[in-house]
């Protein structure tokens, strides 16, 4: 157009109009400041370095545009929210009161969990889950009428959601009366992670929703990565191509524009960040997920050795588990806990206490190892030259002289050897009806013959992109290999079956991606489930006597001999001691 109007006023100017003269000038005048406005206004959408005095602008809608009306977000005006907000204040008595927003809720098996929007200055609230019927209107002026109110939980961890029971079918949630009314959104589709890979200055999403295969690459040309505050103003939206695309991860490039704001701010406000599919029918998964920005990786005081671990209510084996590897060489540990319930916080600053390395990572979501497992693996490597993906009752055994450390800065000197893959040994009741108090490596000493399955340990600086990984091994970088480490040198003892009082607790839900719950009548005979016990939790009275086809006490006697406090007889991990 600009080009119309130049072209139109050479033509007048040709034909010594004054009055045409005079008319171009003004239209450029005017033109100038609407191009001016909207130059800032393209600078303000992702807050780049440049910074217009209109910055408050797009800065508190950004803020409040949380509920709309788009396909997979309510609608919720912005008016209505401040008043939500203003009303909570006012009951606190706050005069320069945190905001609290509820972004999403997404409905689990057992719970909702909402997510909330609030400052770190928010002290906890006493809040209370409301369920709100069908028949409820959610947009009208008149407040609706709560069906049901049950207490939410407040995690003691600091997390951006809370709690509440599952809510009827068909039920609106919200925490108060002046607050939105949200409609859980199922947990199989849905955006749940997300980082900022700054080695490639890609984003890694994690989704559920698209029901990929296991273990194989998927077509990323079918999917588009979307970053923005408000997926119901497309025009405020970004989206980039997808770099690769396998089981529940989605890599793509970062728009620059995202890359520049969080280089340019100590904190940023990152944008959500979900997956959409291209041509037709195309969907965007709702997301509750906004990156992270990983640590780069520096050869400079890294831990030789890390573990990761996905868990649920499995607290009390930590410190034998903890304290174990830590002896024979293992540095530090991540824990991705499964939304557990029992005392796990406690448990960790103990050993925290007791100058152990360990951190907890809140990961609610439900079959999602696999995922789990790639997240533990990009963040471990930042810190870690070797990462071991095994359980809270799989222990590494060295049966001879060398160390964990021997073993693994032989393989760090050949770089082309980026996993080392172990043969694990199952381990049964070993005639026991009741817990060890000495702990699991001491208590059962009888196993299965052959091995069952292997695990990993891996350098994470070598994963294949794509983060494949199925069963504990990972996809490796194009002319990487893996060494599949001989039994006489390290081995790892599962205690896979113990007594029934713990190994019932299978049965309730298995982390893993692609294997069935053992209540489900799917896949009976796979060797993941105990043989025999069908789908019932039901204690066969031979239970004690199972899985015992070699008495195996090699790590028991090791550990008695290495570890036993001469004085009092108990080893470290056992109660009485000070170290936990």
């Amino acid at each position: 157009m600009k080009g119309r109007r130049r072209a139109g006023g050479g033509r007048a100017w040709a034909r010594g109009s004054s009055a045409s003269s005079s008319w171009f000038a003004l239209v450029a005048f005017l033109c100038c400041p609407l191009f001016a406005t909207v130059a800032f206004s393209t600078f303000r959408i992702f807050g780049v370095s440049f910074r217009p005095v209109l910055l408050p602008t797009w800065q508190t809608s950004v803020i409040n545009a949380v509920a709309t009306d788009h396909s997979f977000l309510r609608r919720e005006s912005i008016s209505a929210t401040a008043t939500a907000t203003a009303t909570i204040a006012a009951k606190r008595g706050s005069n320069n009161p945190s905001s609290i927003r509820i972004q999403e809720a997404i409905s689990f098996p057992d719970q909702v969990l909402v997510f909330l929007q609030f400052s770190s200055s928010l002290p906890r609230l006493d809040l209370v889950c409301l369920y709100y019927p069908p028949s409820n209107p959610t947009t009208s002026s008149s407040s609706p009428v709560a069906d049901l109110r049950l207490p939410a939980i407040i995690p003691s961890f600091p997390t951006s959601f809370i709690r509440c029971p599952l809510a009827p079918r068909g039920f609106s949630i919200s925490l108060s009366p002046d607050l939105p009314l949200l409609k859980p959104r199922p947990w199989d589709h849905l955006t749940y992670a997300a980082f900022l890979d700054p080695h490639d200055n890609s984003t890694v999403v994690f989704a559920k929703g698209f029901n990929l295969r296991p273990a194989r690459l998927s077509d990323p040309s079918r999917y588009v990565c979307v970053f923005g505050w408000n997926f119901a103003k497309p025009k405020y939206l970004l989206t980039s191509p997808a770099l690769t695309a396998a089981q529940e991860i989605i890599r793509c490039n970062t728009p620059p524009s995202v890359l520049l704001r969080f280089r340019s701010q100590s904190e940023p406000n990152p944008p959500l960040v979900s997956v959409k599919t291209k041509g037709r029918g195309a969907i965007t998964l709702p997301s509750v997920a906004r990156p992270e920005t990983l640590r780069l990786s520096s050869r400079k005081n890294r831990h030789t050795m890390c573990v990761c671990t996905m868990m649920r209510n499995q607290a009390r084996f930590l410190p034998e588990w903890i304290i174990y590897h830590s002896l024979i060489g293992v540095e530090r540990w991540f824990i991705y806990d499964n939304d557990s319930d029992d005392d796990i916080e406690q448990v960790i600053e103990s050993l925290g206490m007791s100058n152990y390395v360990v951190s907890r990572h809140l990961w609610p979501w439900v079959k999602t190892q696999e995922a789990g497992f790639a997240h533990c693996a990009l963040r471990a490597r930042g810190y870690c030259e070797w990462v071991g993906f095994i359980d809270v009752d799989e222990f590494l055994y060295l049966p001879t002289n060398f160390t964990l450390h021997d073993v693994l800065q032989n393989y760090s000197s050949m770089p082309w050897i980026g996993e080392l893959r172990t043969a694990c040994y199952s381990f049964g009741p070993s005639g026991r009806k009741t817990k060890p108090p000495e702990g699991v490596m001491v208590g059962y000493t009888c196993r299965l013959g052959a091995p069952e399955r292997h695990k990993s340990i891996v350098r994470p600086e070598v994963l294949n992109p794509s983060l494949i990984n199925v069963v504990h091994h990972f996809h490796l970088k194009e002319g990487m290999r893996y060494v599949n480490m001989e039994k006489g040198l390290i081995v790892i003892n599962h205690y896979k079956y113990q007594v029934w009082e713990v190994f019932k607790e299978k049965f309730y839900r298995r982390v893993a991606t692609y294997v069935a719950d053992w209540q489900n009548e799917e896949n009976v005979g796979s060797k993941d489930r105990a043989p025999g016990l069908g789908t019932k939790a039901v204690e066969p009275s031979d239970w004690s006597s199972r899985f015992c086809e070699v008495n195996d006490t090699g790590l028991r006697d090791w550990v008695s001999i290495a570890f036993i406090d001469p004085q009092t007889g108990l080893l470290p991990w056992q109660k009485g001691r000070n170290l936990i």
